[in-house]
């Protein structure tokens, strides 16, 4: 039997897994798409953003991405290294180009955004780059609903959390559907179910949960890039009873300014409130929520009090214009959470 991962013998705090890219984010907060006249770059990708919220709260945490032998991938390996996110196992994929980005900030609740993927770098990840890749020797391994949209990024994320798992790792999913990025909507809940039975942790949006149920409607063609959809329709208490009978022992459902629920196998429900602040931008927030929860759970904290810095995490990051680059320390996010009436 392996040797269970704990804090004293672990490599790494956290090791996440999935997407990365330069994301442009519109200078004109407010303006309409068609009327930006600049962008400011920053760095992204669900995984890549939770692992510098991570660091920034104080977690030795290491990312398993991958980039293309691009300027673009200098950029991101740049930023990463220089917030101290361990880089040293993200390959460099030739003949494939790091993923793009562009949104606009339309506030309060329009924020356009357009992925550029086409032959991205990082679902070009594979086996072989979990083998090399240490994920017996963390506390939390983390990854996104997007990396099993296609092979060999697919089987080599199923690889790696059987791995992690198997070492006593807690085995986190960020759901992040992305609608554009799967040819039937109906083959993400297929993918979520399927390996559910060796996650911990899931959390998702109202949206993401019904989607992750979402079996046999006729097939529905989904434009939009952000998860929201009127066409996933449904119960949530259903679809939250149908995930967690598939292995998961909480599931946390993310509800913007309203804080989050989390549902667990033995039947209790959690509700713990969100912060009141003033958007400028929401792309990012479930990211900086995931880094906070997965701070507080590795702290050993109760879920009560690591949802609230969850939620904390997420309501600084809509008061700021980025993502990665705008993650809150932890000094910063317990102040905020002291100001806000405490734990």
């Amino acid at each position: 039997m392996p040797e269970e991962v704990n804090e004293s013998n672990a490599k790494y705090d956290l090791i996440t897994m999935g997407r990365s890219s330069i994301d442009l984010y519109s200078n004109d907060i407010g303006a309409p798409f068609e009327e930006i006249t600049s962008f400011g770059a920053f760095v992204g990708g669900s995984p890549t953003n939770i692992a510098v919220g991570a660091v920034r709260l104080g977690l030795r945490t290491a990312l398993l991405t991958a980039v293309g032998e691009d300027p673009v991938g200098d950029f991101v390996l740049h930023f990463l290294s220089k917030v101290g996110v361990d880089t040293q196992f993200i390959p460099r994929k030739q003949g494939t180009r790091t993923s793009a980005v562009v949104l606009g900030i339309e506030p309060p609740d329009k924020f356009p955004l357009i992925f550029y993927r086409d032959n991205a770098a990082d679902i070009q990840l594979s086996i072989d780059d979990v083998l090399a890749t240490p994920v017996s020797e963390c506390r939390a391994f983390e990854f996104a609903g997007t990396n099993l949209a296609q092979d060999p990024s697919r089987s080599a994320t199923i690889f790696a959390a059987e791995r992690a798992r198997s070492a006593g790792a807690t085995i986190f999913l960020d759901m992040d559907f992305r609608a554009d990025q799967w040819d039937d909507p109906r083959a993400f809940g297929v993918s979520i179910r399927s390996i559910l039975p060796m996650v911990d942790v899931a959390i998702g949006t109202e949206e993401e949960i019904k989607a992750a149920m979402l079996k046999e409607s006729k097939k529905i063609s989904i434009t939009d890039s952000q998860i929201s959809s009127p066409q996933i329709s449904g119960d949530l208490q259903s679809a939250v009873q149908g995930l967690l009978e598939r292995g998961p022992q909480a599931l946390i459902v993310k509800q913007g300014a309203r804080g989050a629920e989390a549902y667990f196998q033995d039947g209790e429900i959690l509700q713990v409130p969100g912060f009141p602040v003033e958007v400028v931008n929401v792309l990012g927030a479930g990211d900086a929520f995931a880094s906070g929860l997965i701070f507080g759970r590795l702290k050993e904290w109760d879920w009560h009090k690591a949802l609230r810095m969850a939620n904390a995490c997420g309501a600084i990051l809509v008061t700021r214009q980025g993502v990665a680059n705008f993650m809150p320390f932890e000094k910063d996010v317990l102040e905020f959470v002291e100001k806000h009436g405490g734990f």
